[in-house]
């Protein structure tokens, strides 16, 4: 196959689309001639006057000069544009591609001229449009970074398709692939109602008898909801003809929800409405800042973040890292699952946060905010949840998909709970097998990974359960699921981990017996909502702990801090290796103690780090690498083994770091061997996507001959979107820079 600078191009016809892909052919000279070809003589003489095309001939003419032919006739004409086609000789060296919106009819009419597809016909549809029509208003740059969706039959001709995706490319589209039927559906909701609604409001709204005081004093909305009802009339026509199917059932779906809404408006039921508008909101929201979908189809690339963090001075000041995420993920869990209005103060606005909070309003739970840390949540009771539209996303975060096991265990509908690449890949068995004990049935993907496709409607009964290994978010998966068990469950575990899940049930009066290692549950009870004050994450805090501790001449207060028994191992264990840490204004907000924690500079000192605090400290780990990497002497963890299937391998994760930059480091099957006392050198690291990471070799970067480069950052909005503004404002030397 010859290459595209060298093939003639036939458009047929020269509308808006057909007339920008034209231009934008010729413009960017991606072929060696374009062709028009149009029923309207007049338009064909404008486009060659206005250098639109080359050229224009007869249908024929042109399908035997052409290499490539573009079909942008309207929908319903499409068949006898096709058996004109058919009649010219050749046409089968010809690759073909369209622009049509809907696909199901284009399908048939193929199917009734030739027999079967044309293996070198390429459907494509440019995701991109005016209300303007006609060749006069061809745009040669209408297709820049928009996209257009590819839909080739399974028997394609691969050197076809790959012409007409360069094709497109060069036209500066981004070329997706999607299945023909999967297409017209989601076009159907996405662009084919949206038109069909614009038209119908305009209309309704013009013969009312005032209809110019109405369109006089239109507001932004109104203009921006109303334009596309300029839209070309015929065209969009014939698209709802060619789309009936799939059109009408969205059309369907969206008047059911909308009779719901007015019967809501009628009889002022502040709820239903604050629901809609809510999910509405945050929906639009989430889905295109967190999970950033490119348009109808895969992920999009994230963002390349890179911190650059220099040598600092002293670190001063007071700061207030953001709200424990641990707890923010429950509070969410189990206001949702209460009986009232749960209000949260705060709330962690964490990309994983954001998650459960998106979860459960797909569950039908109404939920306003977050606004500055505040959120409400209109409690729908243990069994009040409903079946979501379809997977719930979550991101990032184990702990989100680990404890969401537990309380849809039980629940009568079916459910799949999915999360990005890193989730995707770490281990789920360790709720699993103990929820299939209690009766639940749950399917992963091999090894026990995600996604998790739970059975609705099974009762589970209660068990008596030992953990393998220490897990505060396997405990509390059980705990969660022994609310809806019959009977009592109790968990054991080998070592104290942390206990908000049980606190904060007692919170909201559900009772939960602790004995030492060990938490029971009674199924059957209920949930009573109350107001929740989220203390600041001592994981977020550890950072500046360290940072403050290993820079000469630091003092640094950090206010407000989470200082519950069960996660203080970052301050026992900093404390051990003389540390200068002390507690002020110790008080206790919702069931949580809370401290401002005052961290001055020491000599630290390498030590064997107490297996009992290793629980205790598990998520703080990447940082106390940095400390003991700065420390005098040798510092030894075992009993670490959870910290290998993290979000990342944490363990080799810093042991790889830390050799970059110098360091004489050991690794052991369940933990790390760090000899300190050497200066960190300047070098380039990788934080696998690992928040933990990433902000770990930030504050190595403090005290380290000269600058780390650290890869792979964006993941750290997961858990502190603030850390580099707050990180600034102690004294860091730190410098972010992205790329797409």
């Amino acid at each position: 196959m010859k290459p595209l600078s060298k093939q003639t191009l036939a458009v047929i016809g020269l509308g808006l689309i057909g007339g920008s892909v034209a231009t934008a052919v010729k413009q960017r000279s991606l072929c060696h001639r374009v062709l028009g070809v149009d029923l309207d003589q007049q338009a064909l003489k404008i486009a060659k006057a206005i250098q639109v095309i080359d050229d224009y001939l007869p249908f024929a003419d042109a399908v035997k000069a052409a290499d490539i032919i573009v079909l942008a006739v309207p929908m319903l004409g499409m068949q006898q544009v096709l058996q004109s086609l058919a009649e010219v000789e050749g046409w089968q060296d010809k690759i073909i591609t369209d622009v049509g919106s809907a696909k199901g009819c284009l399908i048939d009419a193929t199917e009734a001229v030739f027999g079967e597809w044309p293996e070198n016909f390429i459907p494509g549809h440019p995701i991109a449009g005016s209300e303007k029509s006609g060749v006069t208003a061809a745009n040669p740059d209408l297709f820049v970074n928009h996209k257009v969706i590819l839909t080739p039959h399974a028997m394609v001709n691969h050197q076809a398709l790959s012409c007409v995706r360069q094709l497109w490319q060069g036209m500066g589209a981004d070329v997706l692939q999607m299945d023909i039927q999967r297409h017209d559906e989601v076009l159907a909701v996405t662009s084919h109602l949206p038109h069909l609604l614009a038209f119908s409001l305009v209309d309704t709204l013009a013969t009312e008898r005032d209809n110019q005081d109405i369109f006089r004093y239109a507001a932004g909305g109104f203009r921006d909801f109303t334009r596309i009802a300029a839209s070309d009339p015929t065209m969009w026509h014939d698209i709802f003809v060619a789309n009936k199917g799939a059109v009408l059932r969205a059309l369907n779906d969206f008047t059911a929800d909308l009779c719901k809404l007015q019967k809501a408006v009628e009889t002022e039921d502040s709820q239903y409405m604050l629901g809609v508008f809510t999910r509405a909101k945050v929906a639009r929201e989430h889905f295109s800042k967190m999970l950033a979908r490119r348009a109808y189809v895969e992920p999009m690339k994230q963002q390349e973040i890179r911190y650059i963090s220099h040598p600092a001075g002293p670190l001063s000041g007071e700061i207030r890292v953001p709200g424990d995420k641990s707890i923010s993920h429950r509070s969410i869990m189990l206001g949702s699952l209460a009986e009232g209005v749960t209000e949260i103060e705060g709330f962690l606005e964490g990309e994983d946060s954001l998650a459960t909070l998106q979860a459960f309003r797909d569950m039908g739970v109404v939920i306003e905010g977050p606004h500055q840390g505040k959120v409400t949540i209109y409690g729908v009771g243990l069994h009040g949840l409903k079946q979501p539209p379809g997977p719930l996303y979550l991101g990032n975060s184990g702990t989100a998909m680990r404890l969401f096991a537990g309380l849809l265990a039980a629940q009568k509908f079916d459910v799949t709970l999915t999360g990005d690449a890193s989730l995707s890949g770490r281990p789920m068995n360790r709720v699993a097998v103990p929820l299939q004990k209690m009766g639940a049935v749950i399917n992963t993907e091999d090894e026990g990974r995600p996604p998790l496709r739970i059975e609705g409607g099974n009762q589970l009964a209660g068990i008596n359960y030992t953990l393998p290994m220490a897990s505060a978010q396997v405990k509390s998966c059980l705990l969660l699921a022994g609310m809806y068990a019959e009977g009592k469950t109790t968990v054991a575990e080998p070592a104290p981990t942390r206990d908000h899940t049980e606190r904060m049930l007692t919170g909201f009066g559900y009772p939960v017996e602790v004995n030492g290692n060990t938490a029971t549950i009674q199924g059957g009870g209920q949930l009573s909502a109350c107001k929740i004050e989220v203390p600041a994450d001592i994981s977020s805090a550890a950072f500046f702990m360290v940072a403050a501790s290993i820079v000469p001449g630091s003092e640094l207060l950090i206010k407000h801090v989470g200082i519950n028994p069960t996660r203080i191992g970052v301050i026992n264990i900093l404390r051990l290796m003389g540390g200068d840490i002390t507690l002020e204004n110790e008080r206790e907000v919702g069931g949580e103690p809370v401290a401002d924690i005052r961290v001055r500079a020491a000599q630290l000192k390498g030590i064997d780090v107490p297996e009992d605090q290793v629980p205790l400290a598990i998520d703080e780990f990447p940082v106390l690498c940095i400390a003991a990497a700065n420390a005098q002497g040798t510092t030894t963890v075992r009993g670490a083994s959870e910290l290998r299937v993290k979000e990342s391998d944490r363990i080799q994760a810093m042991a790889d770091g830390l050799e970059v930059l110098g360091a004489h480091v050991e690794t052991t099957p369940d933990g790390i061997i760090i000899k300190g006392g050497q200066t960190l050198q300047s070098g380039q690291v990788d934080s696998l996507g690992d928040h933990r990471i990433a902000m770990a070799f930030a504050v190595a970067g403090l005290r380290a001959r000269g600058a780390i480069e650290i890869a792979n950052c964006a993941n750290v909005a997961t858990s502190f979107p603030n850390f580099i503004e707050l990180a600034k404002v102690t004294g860091f030397d730190l410098a972010v820079e992205s790329a797409e």
